[in-house]
């Protein structure tokens, strides 16, 4: 009994051992220098303490109980191989539920200019599911159903009009691999 309990535990160190040893080779490292530094200049002003900025003087000041959020991207070399994925929502505190947001991105368009910017006129939450949760509730992310993704453009900074309550977050996507033919 005590010699195969011994050799039951040597097996299973053996086995984890062999585990972690190919791990690495499992789950390769994608290095993408480039992306990691990425800087990103953003600005979120209220019309308390607008100001107007160069690059977006042109669009006009938030109103009372909105915030402008404005992201100027980085000139890159090869623009046309990356995207820009934006969220708009609120970090709440949920539990095991299902917890959404309710609210429309109006994309309009500055008159005179034809730039395009985004507003957010209200957002509430959504009827959620009504679980009896036995875990703690965790901070999340919680998002309007509607993601914007576009193809980075450093010519013109990205701006939001949204409400006071709401956050928005954003992540650069690059392509990995070139176009490849379907039946080929």
């Amino acid at each position: 009994m005590k010699t195969t309990k011994h050799l039951t535990l040597q097996i299973f160190g053996l086995s984890a051992l062999v585990v972690c040893a190919f791990a690495g080779y499992a789950m390769p490292k994608v290095e993408q220098p480039q992306l990691q530094t990425l800087a990103i200049k953003t600005s979120v002003m209220d019309n308390n303490n607008y100001e107007a900025q160069v690059e977006t003087k042109m669009y006009p000041a938030p109103n009372e109980n909105m915030v402008q959020h404005i992201l100027t991207l980085p000139k890159l070399n090869d623009e046309s191989q990356y995207l820009i994925e934006i969220q708009i929502g609120q970090n709440k505190l949920v539990d095991c539920n299902k917890v959404r947001l309710m609210g429309e991105i109006h994309t309009l368009s500055l008159d005179g200019w034809g730039y395009p910017y985004y507003q957010v006129d209200s957002m509430i939450q959504a009827p959620s599911t009504k679980m009896m949760c036995t875990e703690a509730k965790t901070a999340q992310f919680i998002s309007l159903n509607d993601t914007i993704t576009q193809e980075y453009d450093s010519r013109l900074a990205k701006v939001f009009y949204l409400p006071k309550e709401a956050q928005l977050r954003y992540r650069i996507w690059r392509a990995a691999s070139e176009f490849k033919f379907s039946g080929q």
